[in-house]
């Protein structure tokens, strides 16, 4: 994978994880976790319910600022009704869910991503899957109250035609600690939407890669017509 980003060697060079072991952990489900009685806006109290899942992820995500969650007033909205965002918003209000290797639907590509090189989670960069058309591939940000940078070089089926992004961690235990939170999210540096192109014209045999792939012709070629008509 080849990422348009200054640091691209050093990142390349950081250490890669497998999936970790998890048998011995209650795991929750990602589409079942449900907000606590004292959370709001979508952050949810996981030490509540299970002081061992929160432990074993350590993440601690800060509060959208409240100027944040205003601009997503009048934004168009995902089947979620989370917002979509002009590339120039770089800072934006994120639902965010997390996976990783060892669930059913991962264990045929293991520890790889959908760039073909493996999946990160280090101390200093960590994967991240999205909808190509809206993180484009290579896609780099920071989350609010987190210091690790994260790089989209994934993608997801569930996550096609939505502003979510799924965080990659090492275990189901983990997964399980990150939950569904709806988060303050950055972008550093976009990827590139001609690489995320030439990945998925490959793959268009899955409805969600060939739905990605139009939407994104689609907005180059708009785009471009734009430019023409200047």
């Amino acid at each position: 994978m080849i990422f348009r980003l200054a640091s691209a060697a050093a990142l390349a060079a950081l250490f890669l994880s497998s999936c970790a072991s998890d048998s011995d952990l209650k795991v929750l489900s990602k589409t079942n976790i449900k907000p606590s009685s004292s959370s709001s806006r979508g952050y949810y109290d996981y030490s509540s319910s299970n002081p061992a899942l929160s432990q074993a992820g350590g993440f601690t995500t800060a509060q959208p600022s409240s100027a944040v969650v205003a601009q997503t007033a009048g934004k168009p909205k995902d089947k979620h009704g989370m917002p979509f965002y002009k590339a120039s918003d770089r800072t934006r209000l994120v639902r965010t869910t997390a996976y990783t290797c060892s669930e059913d639907d991962h264990i045929e590509y293991g520890s790889m991503n959908a760039a073909g090189t493996p999946l990160r989670y280090t101390d200093r960069v960590r994967s991240a899957a999205a909808d190509w058309a809206v993180y484009p591939l290579g896609t780099v940000f920071r989350i609010k109250g987190m210091s690790q940078l994260f790089v989209v070089d994934d993608y997801g089926s569930a996550l096609t035609g939505t502003n979510t992004v799924d965080i990659y961690t090492p275990s189901k235990a983990h997964m399980g600690a990150w939950g569904r939170r709806n988060v303050e999210l950055t972008v550093v540096q976009w990827g590139s939407y001609a690489r995320s192109a030439e990945v998925l014209s490959k793959r268009t045999h899955y409805a969600h890669c060939a739905q990605m792939y139009a939407a994104i012709n689609k907005m180059t070629a708009g785009r471009t017509a734009a430019t023409a008509s200047r």
